[in-house]
């Protein structure tokens, strides 16, 4: 059997600076220790979306805060660690960079390994922290910045089946709220107003028309705000009974797109198991048609606790172990990327440049 292991994660891809201590187990099992997130939502709600360079200054700010709250919670200290995760990628550079600088920093100073985490790989492996879930089995990683079917067969082989060909899922939900007035994160706010209504106005279900696994979601986006600014043309405004309305039939276009789609990945792949994963993985209308969808096609069904949807550190701790335990190490050389594709060998979804692919 192999030994404990106990890993720090840090993440920092977004506009939530996170720090977890989570243990390994010899069996294969994980254990979270402590899972620290510190927010940034009131610093940006008066631009209606996320200010990377807020976001940035505030990862700089508060990264080693989260760093002191995430030992102290686990009652450790560095001492106990056996090696530092870290997002190195994808995100907004500003603060993949925070989390990348404060890892070189511990790493530096205490001679800890350091190990760089795909922060699509974090959200993929989620699975096997919280339920031991054996390779290979399906994942779909729908969030605010992303949407793929991953095909998962080991913490660094990941096979794309198919993604968002342009707006992903989150995007579109916030973009959606901000045409209806509603708060940001979008998310949260559509699913409340949609619960208060019914999904009576027609909209349309992308690529539905056409074979494989790929998704599109900005063209809906588009026909919310048409629909929006005939219900404002009939009625003089727009009442709050058919912005619910709006938002019921929004969320269930984009549950019956995802729906589909996860029916055509599980019958490519015959997955003895299909996991949810990411931010919009929060949504329970969302969660409750996938688990339909899995339980017809007679394959387990996983989505993690909700506070493992959204972004936080203890995937990326627990990503780290796994890659640790296979002998991935890095330097003081680990950069901050972008861009990450977490299948190299697929072609690029969302185009591509200097930098590499994007998706």
């Amino acid at each position: 059997m192999a030994q404990d292991m106990t890993l720090l994660g840090l993440e920092s891809s977004c506009d939530d600076t996170a720090a977890a201590v989570v243990r390994r187990n010899g069996d294969g099992s994980g254990t979270i220790l402590s899972n620290v997130v510190l927010g940034q939502a009131d610093l940006h709600a008066a631009f209606g979306g996320v200010v990377p360079e807020i976001a940035a200054r505030a990862h700089a700010e508060k990264i080693d805060i989260a760093v002191e709250r995430a030992l102290a919670d686990a009652q450790t200290s560095l001492r106990d660690i056996d090696a530092i995760a870290v997002t190195a990628g994808p995100g907004l550079i500003g603060g993949v960079l925070a989390g990348v600088m404060c890892a070189k920093g511990i790493s530096a100073a205490t001679g800890l390994p350091l190990v760089g985490v795909n922060h699509l790989a974090g959200h993929a492996l989620t699975p096997r922290l919280t339920d031991a879930l054996p390779y290979p089995y399906l994942m779909l990683l729908v969030s605010g910045g992303h949407c793929q079917f991953l095909w998962v067969e080991g913490a660094d082989t990941f096979t794309r089946l198919g993604g968002t060909i342009d707006d992903a899922p989150g995007e579109a939900f916030d973009k959606v709220a901000r045409l209806l007035g509603l708060p940001q994160p979008g998310g949260p706010h559509i699913e409340k107003e949609a619960a208060t209504g019914t999904p009576s106005i027609p909209l349309p279900r992308p690529l539905l028309d056409r074979p494989g696994c790929d998704m599109s979601f900005s063209g809906l986006k588009t026909a919310v705000l048409r629909a929006r600014d005939t219900v404002v043309a009939d009625h003089g405004g727009l009442p709050r009974a058919r912005r619910a309305d709006l938002c019921a039939s929004f969320q269930l276009a984009v549950g019956d797109v995802l729906a589909e789609k996860s029916r055509r990945a599980i019958a490519e792949t015959r997955a003895p198991a299909f996991a949810l994963a990411g931010g919009v993985a929060a949504n329970a209308p969302l969660r409750a048609a996938l688990a339909d969808v899995a339980a017809d096609a007679g394959a387990a069904f996983l989505a993690p606790p909700l506070r493992l949807c959204t972004d936080n550190a203890a995937m990326i701790a627990w990503a780290g172990a796994e890659l640790f335990a296979k002998g991935h190490r890095d330097d003081l050389t680990l950069a901050a990327r972008p861009r990450w594709p977490l299948d190299r060998s697929a072609a690029p979804m969302l185009g591509s440049g200097k930098r590499g692919a994007k998706a």
